[in-house]
């Protein structure tokens, strides 16, 4: 081993220092690879020790936000140890290679029929589904699946097929305008309007005509935890198809509350119970409580699926249809899930979930006795709280939101969508692991800020805030 110093950071103002050589142990922040800056934008020419390239990426992270106060996410932050375990054990396999890993296939069949089970499919044994990378993915597969059975249907009947269109009320989530966009549907949206804060099934039916693919209905709005009324928008199409003859599908877009409503709210009528509706997604990464990476679609039958759009490939000497838009990707998520489904069981996710919604109904509860707010949701759908100024101040809820992050919370504000974009709603979503004593905390923090605005007569709200992504 040379015991020959080297001699680095030579310059003008600062004396060389001498280190001994990368053979000799040293501790961290002296290590040669960190005695400048790493290259940010080009890869380096030489190599470095696994430690000091983890330090530099784990000390970089630090200046993320702690995801545990994080109140704008709907994904999971916290799983058992056993599930880190078993993801760490599986994120070497590839789940899309069905006839390398066939326990893996097994797995992801097996959450499809318990989620079909939980949804009151007719048949959920027979049903057919699939895991997604998240709930976007799985929207665009029900999106698809509309529009190819609207299509056979009007081929069938010598009608053109090349105006479809997808209704829809402006509070959905963004991945439906991207497959509007991407796939050339006309996207037919419902504003709100008078007060509302989620899409009117009677204003949805009346907009449908021979070109729509069907109608997405929303378990559990992003911008305030609400529900809407899929009962009632299957009657109004009911009711449409009795005076028109239009037979318009229903999609459940339940993102987060397909893991919720069944648990919380057992007696709505949501899901295939419903024979208009047609299919439905969930994000297993938000109240399926498994970390990002993992959503499902299920479709009421196998007639509802056009099989142009399935792919077979070879499983345990037979054939294992495939339908995903994503390919290659790690089983992980997929044995998270399935951990979770037989660890708690449906009374292990009802606990968690009413706990959740105690904690949302106490915050909602302090929050509606600080003053100056009118809450929206107490988190009687979704364990989420929304709430508005009753009136204008020297301050918005974009400036509260500023004023919150001293403390590392993040708490998101924003406007409601057309035509109710002059409402600046604050959210937060309360999931697993989010305490009473938490909320507590967060409700003193928003008290010492209102106080401390109280004490600021000159300064001026803001008007718009940093960008919030649903």
């Amino acid at each position: 081993m040379s015991t020959e110093p080297e001699i680095v950071g030579q310059s003008p103002t600062h004396p060389a220092r001498k280190h001994y050589s990368l053979d000799s142990i040293r501790p961290m922040y002296a290590r040669h690879a960190l005695l400048g800056p790493a290259p940010l934008h080009a890869i380096p020419e030489h190599s470095m020790a696994p430690s000091t390239a983890y330090h530099l990426i784990h000390d970089e992270l630090i200046m993320d936000g702690s995801s545990r106060f994080n109140l704008a996410t709907f994904c999971s932050t916290w799983m058992e140890p056993e599930a880190h375990k078993l993801m760490s054990e599986t994120f070497d396999k590839n789940m899309i290679d069905k006839d390398e890993y066939p326990q893996t296939a097994e797995l992801e069949m097996r959450c499809v029929h318990m989620l079909a089970d939980l949804w009151n499919a007719p048949d959920p044994r027979r049903t057919i589904g699939t895991s997604t990378i998240g709930s976007s993915e799985a929207c665009m597969l029900g999106g698809l699946a509309l529009k190819w059975a609207w299509r056979e249907k009007m081929r069938k009947l010598g009608k053109p097929t090349d105006k479809p269109n997808l209704v829809m009320g402006s509070n959905t989530q963004v991945c439906w305008h991207k497959f509007a966009r991407y796939w050339d549907v006309e996207p037919r949206e419902v504003p709100l309007e008078h007060g509302e804060v989620v899409t009117n099934p009677k204003k949805a039916a009346a907009v449908c005509d021979e070109n729509t693919i069907g109608v997405v209905s929303v378990l559990g709005s992003t911008f305030t935890g609400h529900y809407e009324d899929v009962p009632a928008l299957s009657e109004a199409l009911d009711q449409l198809q009795q005076s028109t003859g239009l037979d318009i599908p229903i999609h459940v877009d339940g993102a987060s509350g397909g893991f919720v409503a069944p648990f919380l709210q057992p007696e709505l009528q949501w899901d295939f119970r419903l024979p208009r509706v047609k299919s439905i997604n969930t994000s297993g990464h938000k109240y399926g409580l498994v970390y990002p990476g993992v959503g499902w679609i299920i479709w009421r039958t196998t007639e509802d699926l056009d099989p142009a759009l399935v792919f077979n490939v070879d499983y345990l000497g037979g054939q294992m249809p495939t339908l995903a838009i994503n390919f290659s990707r790690p089983a992980s998520q997929i044995v998270a899930q399935y951990y979770n489904l037989i660890r708690l069981g449906r009374a292990g996710y009802r606990a968690v979930h009413e706990a959740c919604r105690e904690v949302a109904a106490e915050l909602a509860h302090k929050i509606g006795k600080l003053g100056p707010f009118d809450v929206l949701s107490t988190g009687h759908d979704l364990p989420v709280v929304a709430w508005k100024l009753k009136e204008p101040t020297n301050w918005s809820l974009y400036d509260l939101s500023d004023r919150l992050r001293d403390r590392g919370w993040q708490v998101p504000s924003y406007r409601l969508p057309a035509n109710r974009e002059y409402v600046i709603v604050q959210r937060a979503v309360i999931r697993n692991g989010f305490t009473h004593d938490l909320a507590a905390m967060l409700i003193r923090d928003i008290e010492r800020h209102i106080h401390w605005f109280a004490s600021q007569p000159g300064f001026k709200a803001s008007e718009n805030g940093a960008g919030f992504h649903h």
